[in-house]
């Protein structure tokens, strides 16, 4: 693209929406402006919002589709509380979004849209575009629609209605010449995404680039706006989303226990990507089954577990609901299981392609009879890589099913990883029993004196036969038993083996510089959120620390000791106080909750003004 003639104004930080229907490209343009990011290095988060409805009425409120970027030249943790720039591609994305927008943002909307039946499918009694109703931001009503058929009108092969479609092309063209992206990444992109069709290639590109020269040329835009690179860690950086972490984080699992991965699943919002990944990796040995039903997928990842594979089953909360008799299984036989919840907004259906933080208590209690399982939670989108080769490590070690907890914000948001020293993570042994012992028959139910786990037999080696079933074992030979002191033993020793792991897992650590009276303990996703809700307090100079918890059950070790040492414990959650709960019964420490499950990430600025309550 030309070289910028404008002034050109540094800013520190940007944080952008893009809203549309959802065949307006909004999900393809937010990740390829992200891409421009990533490449110039700024630090980045990214909040995808896709609407719930399949195939919503093109110009209704429920088909909104919508993806947020918050980049910067410094370390961020949150995809920004509310955009600095609303990109809105018709009437209902204004009105769905424009609440989010503070007083003086600014405000590109695509003019051609608000037309009079578009202004109706949104709710518009009158144009907001000249009734005065916007005068409280900077207004840039572009003819976005009329300027890509202008730009494309010579491109042969292709209708208008697919010249019309590369309109997001064109708003992504202004907004990259507006925040000096590089425009390299985005051609290249567009070559490679329609090698097949080179006519709509060509219309996208003279759509990208006319939007670009208009940022140029127009009066509309007396400057640009520049956000230099992030000084970062020195490594290696890609953009990841946590569900792509969590794909690569089980693949390293596997290579480094030499379990073959096996993902039995069954399609569900949010979390479908992980088996769409994993399904492209099969030189890792990966083996992916896309099951008739919930209770088909999770019992054939533990079938796998049973044949000496690294089993692993991916759901959202509706899905994980049936699969909780099989896990149930999974805890009698004492076998290695990974179930990744990826938390969505409910009960039932709900809003599935919302957030939420509310299936704590159900993988924590929700089977019959004692039936402990270790939880663990992701925080952020790049360190689900390592949740997800923790939570391995634990159902190998320990031979138990494991809960590793994400959720839609998580899943789909994005910010750069560093890419990981693999030979740095160590190696898993699986421990597997191998040959009879020569003293005598196979005992399957023998434990090791140190972590209480059972042994591991490869079914059809020869003089390790045992029996298997979900009635409950005797101790040490694994025959049916129904002794009534057998069953208490055997109860006892399934907790005591959950409990255990608290000496394997690293203490909680709290961030506390200034010697605080008030901690803030958070866990899973709110992480983010959190930490910069904290970090802002501190800025104006108050004391406050913050502890997250990555492990759920067993907390960590001194849980209870960092706790009961602050006079006040706020608990912030997309519940409605589920750790709450937790907490206050494990450790008798009057703790408080800050509650909100509106289907969105926590805010920083919320979290702020509710600690500055409590202090």
């Amino acid at each position: 693209m030309a070289k910028n003639v404008k002034p050109v104004e540094q800013v520190d930080r940007v944080v952008i929406r893009f809203a549309g229907d959802s065949g307006d490209g909004m999900q393809l343009t937010g990740g390829q402006f992200t891409s421009e990011t990533a490449v110039l290095g700024n630090d980045l988060s990214t909040l995808p919002d896709f609407p719930a409805e399949i195939r919503a009425p093109a110009g209704s409120l429920p088909g909104v589709s919508g993806f947020q970027v918050h980049f910067a030249d410094h370390d961020i943790l949150t995809p920004g509380d509310e955009p600095n720039v609303l990109v809105a591609m018709n009437p209902a994305a204004l009105k769905t979004n424009l609440r989010d927008l503070p007083r003086g943002a600014t405000l590109i909307v695509d003019q051609d849209t608000f037309t009079e039946r578009n202004l109706t499918k949104a709710g518009y009694d009158a144009n907001p575009l000249e009734d005065g109703s916007l005068d409280a931001y900077a207004l840039h009503a572009v003819p976005l629609t009329t300027m890509t058929l202008e730009a494309t009108k010579n491109v042969e092969g292709v209708t208008k209605r697919e010249a019309e479609r590369s309109k997001n092309m064109f708003a992504l063209g202004l907004m990259s010449w507006l925040y000096q992206r590089p425009t390299e990444n985005t051609v290249s992109f567009l070559d490679r995404k329609f090698a097949k069709r080179p006519e709509i290639a060509d219309a996208n590109k003279k759509a990208f680039g006319a939007g670009y020269a208009f940022g140029e040329t127009t009066e509309t835009f007396a400057v640009s706006y520049e956000v230099r690179p992030a000084k970062l860690r020195p490594g290696t950086y890609r953009n990841i989303t946590g569900n792509a972490a969590l794909a690569y984080g089980l693949i390293a699992a596997s290579v480094k226990s030499g379990l073959p991965l096996f993902l039995g699943a069954y399609p569900i919002t949010p979390a479908s990507s992980i088996l769409e990944e994993l399904a492209r990796h099969k030189n890792f040995g990966v083996r992916t089954f896309q099951a008739e039903d919930e209770i088909a997928a999770v019992g054939a990842a533990l079938g796998a577990s049973f044949g000496g594979s690294l089993g692993v089953s991916t759901s959202a909360g509706p899905g994980v609901v049936l699969k909780s008799e099989t896990i149930g299984l999974a805890i009698a036989l004492e076998l290695p299981l990974l179930i990744l919840d990826i938390q969505r907004a409910g009960p039932s259906t709900g809003m599935p392609t919302k957030p939420e933080q509310a299936d704590l208590l159900m993988v924590m209690f929700g089977r019959n009879s004692e039936s402990p399982v270790p939880v663990l939670a992701a925080s952020t989108p790049g360190q689900c890589f390592e949740a997800a080769v923790e939570a391995a490590r634990i159902a190998i070690r320990y031979r138990t099913p494991v809960y590793l907890l994400s959720d839609a914000y998580l899943a789909n948001g994005s910010e750069p990883w560093l890419l990981p020293d693999l030979e740095a993570i160590p190696p898993i042994e699986p421990a597997f029993t191998t040959a009879a012992p020569a003293d005598g028959e196979f005992q399957p139910y023998a434990r090791d004196a140190s972590t209480l786990a059972r042994p591991l037999a490869i079914p059809g080696t020869p003089g390790l036969e045992h029996r298997i079933g979900g009635l409950e074992k005797q101790d040490l030979t694994g025959n049916v038993s129904y002794d009534p002191d057998n069953h208490d033993l055997m109860t006892r020793l399934r907790a005591q083996k959950v409990a255990g792991i608290a000496d394997d897992i690293p203490e909680l650590e709290v961030d506390d510089p200034d010697g605080a009276d008030l901690l803030v303990l958070s866990w899973g996703g709110t992480y983010g959120p959190v930490a910069a809700g904290v970090r802002s307090v501190r800025d104006e100079g108050r004391r406050v620390a913050h502890a997250h918890l990555r492990y759920l059950n067993p907390f960590p070790r001194n849980t209870g000791d960092v706790v009961r040492s602050y006079k006040r414990v706020l608990v912030p959650e997309m519940n409605l106080g589920q750790l709450l709960k937790l907490v206050r019964a494990e450790f008798l420490v009057d703790a408080v909750g800050y509650n909100a499950v509106r289907g969105v990430p926590l805010r920083a600025s919320e979290l702020a003004d509710a600690i500055e309550a409590l202090l």
